[in-house]
């Protein structure tokens, strides 16, 4: 991911806020409980109100299960390290981390457990829908999503009331609302790609657009070629609108934040982002945020982007069932709004109350009718193919003649990190 040279990065709205270093265990229970009746909880949420929310969550835990529980922050950065080290030689029994390809990777060495039977016992795949795909791999479930960012269009409404707009649910419309905007001197969708990810959020939507959340993870996974013709719908859709004149002009100049503020001038209609554009609005403008999501190219089912952290038990963990226990009570709607609603994110299930933030209840709504979750395109596949395809998607955008030549690049990049198919 990338940072901002502002101080504000996209991993700072994914996540609750910046960190700093800090250390805290809790233990709750008595010190007559048996061995047997004691986890160990390891945690990175270095936002005060998620902190003591899981605090919370922990000490009803205790109460009603007689569990000791030994419950340890770390510092969000230094976790990221220290997890390598602490799955391996002193597992915790729960253990925080992310979805998509850094939990695969754990996976793959045999650090996670199988939780398929778990989530079945406790009828999880109805609340959670598509989103179970966030923490499947290989047919198996290996952990439980939380709070998440679901990507998508971002209008004001007092814009579009006032103009007379309605978000394109087409590919026809689509052109349709682009030659309307233009008409108004607005540009149809500002994006800043001076960091990279934004344009791959972009590639992302036409992906999951046009060939589907199946083929789009088997690229993520290095199974299809860059140079694949599979992959000429996203490109060709994706151009379409480049030259089109759909996109903010020079966009290699912008930070995501300077083109969000576009959205806040009104000389913008819409931004494909996640709803943490709110933060470079002005505050007369917040409350008129609205979700859409992108519109649909092919018959083919809604895949969206929904970047979500995750919950494990670790493979080596001491007492996994007792972990296993502190799940299905945490993962309670009340007890998972606790740890969840201080962040001001998207809840994974959709049993979950609506609260007071109507930016937050539509994502739920849209959530309802997602057949399949990605993540977001640097955290779906490895880091070395991630940072040459964010470079490749940035330079597509300025320069779209470069296609062949670009797809070319990336796919030498995975055949080396992945190998030939």
């Amino acid at each position: 991911m990338q940072s901002n040279k502002a101080g504000v990065s996209r991993r700072t709205f994914i996540k609750y806020g910046a960190g700093t270093a800090a250390l805290a265990a809790t233990g709750l229970g008595t010190p007559a409980l048996a061995q047997g009746r004691k986890i160990k909880i390891f945690a990175n949420q270095p936002e005060a109100g998620v902190r003591a929310g899981l605090k919370d969550i922990v000490k009803g835990f205790t109460a009603a299960s007689g569990t000791k529980v030994e419950l340890s922050f770390t510092d969000h950065e230094a976790y990221k390290t220290a997890i390598r080290n602490f799955l391996v030689t002193d597992a915790p029994d729960v253990c925080f981390w992310f979805s998509g390809n850094r939990m695969k990777a754990f996976v793959k060495h045999g650090l996670f457990t199988d939780l398929t039977a778990f989530v079945d016992k406790e009828g999880y795949r109805d609340v959670l829908g598509g989103v179970i795909s966030a923490v499947t791999y290989q047919g198996k479930v290996w952990g439980l999503p939380l709070n998440g960012t679901l990507w998508g269009n971002f209008y004001l409404s007092n814009v579009f009331k006032e103009k007379g707009l309605t978000p394109p649910t087409t590919w026809d419309e689509t052109f349709a609302f682009n030659d309307k905007v233009k008409g108004m001197g607005l540009v149809p969708m500002t994006i800043g790609t001076k960091e990279l990810w934004p344009a791959a959020g972009m590639f992302d939507q036409f992906s999951l657009r046009t060939i589907g959340l199946e083929k789009h993870m088997a690229l993520m996974d290095g199974k299809i070629k860059y140079t694949d013709p599979v992959l000429k719908p996203i490109f060709d859709h994706w151009e379409e609108l480049i030259k089109a004149g759909f996109f903010l002009k020079d966009a290699t100049s912008y930070g995501w934040q300077d083109a969000a503020a576009l959205l806040g001038q009104h000389k913008a209609a819409m931004m494909n982002l996640g709803a943490f554009v709110n933060s470079a609005l002005p505050a007369a403008d917040k409350d008129y945020l609205t979700y859409a999501p992108f519109p649909k190219i092919a018959d083919i089912p809604r895949y969206e982007d929904f970047s979500t952290d995750s919950i494990h038990v670790p493979s080596k963990a001491k007492n996994p069932d007792g972990g296993k226990e502190f799940l299905a009570y945490f993962y309670e709607p009340k007890n998972l709004m606790k740890f969840i609603g201080p962040a001001g994110a998207v809840p994974p299930r959709n049993d979950i109350p609506k609260g007071n933030n109507p930016l937050i209840n539509q994502a739920m709504d849209s959530l309802r009718s997602v057949k399949g979750t990605a993540q977001y395109y640097d955290r779906d596949t490895d880091p070395a193919m991630a940072q040459a395809g964010l470079k490749g998607f940035q330079e597509f955008m300025a320069f779209p003649d470069r296609r062949e030549a670009i797809l070319k690049r990336l796919e030498v990049t995975r055949q080396r990190v992945f190998g030939n198919i």
